[in-house]
């Protein structure tokens, strides 16, 4: 009830679910607007284009046959590009955060509940991977990551980076959380509730799933929120840095990297217009849905 009269909160969530909508559906819209991410319009229809490989007409040539326009250099359409790179991009996201969650989960709320040395060691785990500098591992490790699944000398399957970039990013991506969920956990332990469970002889594993978990769904909900839109501009970087996606696959980091060549930046600067505008809201959205939904749930917090 207090999510539903928060207005900013409600039109950020239809705002999120029209991405995720469009990225579920980005074959199915692909198929009635009649064009795909992959053809190379620069070779289909060249008189599209000048000697340098930029669209002849204007804004890149937006049009009614094109809406979003042509890119520069191999020509794909625009807009399946983008409604596809929102796919790409999304799905590695939300599987990231599913992975970072259930790892959160399992070693958060196991530290915090237990205890002693269990909790001591996972502290220490978890103090260790927060002193790695993120961005730059991520670069770093993306090669050797894919070097593990593919020779060096063989090309390297889009699955085989998409896995990749899950692996890294969930690697050092669970560590917040499970910070949280510990000290929720450590707060719970204390509470007359769990001693009524341990008096009544429930097992370990049954308190923390009948009554410590059905507990953290708050803070689990709202950090998952802040999350997945800080693993999707993750992922965009790592592909815009080119260790992410790479072409043919459509992603969104790949349009930004594209947009910021030469080529792009001297002939077609609305290019940047459409991938920019659409990251900037999604995450925006997402920002302010996270915010909504912590007031809703705690609603001494709400501003």
């Amino acid at each position: 009830m207090r999510f539903k009269r928060d207005r900013t909160g409600v039109i950020s969530a239809y705002v999120v679910g029209f991405f995720f909508l469009i990225g579920l559906l980005a074959p199915l819209i692909s198929k009635l607007y009649g064009k795909d991410p992959y053809t190379v319009y620069a070779d289909e229809r060249p008189d599209l284009f000048d000697s340098a490989g930029v669209p002849v007409q204007p804004n890149g040539g937006i049009s009614g046959e094109f809406w979003f326009g042509l890119e520069p250099g191999n020509g794909y359409d625009v807009f399946t590009k983008l409604i596809y790179g929102i796919r790409t991009s999304l799905m590695i996201s939300v599987a990231v955060t599913v992975a970072v969650v259930v790892t959160g989960i399992l070693l958060g709320v196991t530290a915090g509940y237990i205890g002693g040395k269990t909790d001591y060691f996972i502290g220490r785990v978890i103090d260790f991977l927060l002193a790695f500098p993120a961005q730059l591992f991520f670069i770093a490790s993306m090669p050797v990551v894919v070097s593990l699944f593919v020779s060096p000398r063989d090309e390297t399957p889009t699955y085989v980076r998409v896995v990749a970039l899950i692996i890294v990013q969930w690697f050092l991506g669970w560590m917040g959380l499970g910070r949280i969920l510990r000290g929720t956990a450590l707060a719970l332990r204390e509470r007359e509730f769990i001693e009524a469970a341990k008096v009544s002889g429930a097992s370990p594993w049954r308190i923390i799933r009948k009554e410590i978990l059905p507990n953290i769904v708050t803070p689990l909900l709202v950090q998952s929120t802040y999350l997945l839109p800080g693993f999707v501009t993750a992922e965009a970087g790592l592909s815009f840095l080119g260790v992410g996606i790479v072409e043919p696959t459509p992603d969104w980091g790949q349009m930004f990297s594209k947009a910021s060549t030469e080529l792009v930046m001297q002939n077609d600067i609305t290019y940047m217009f459409f991938p920019g505008i659409s990251m900037i809201i999604f995450v925006v959205a997402f920002n302010l849905l996270g915010d909504s939904v912590r007031d809703a749930f705690d609603p001494k917090t709400a501003r």
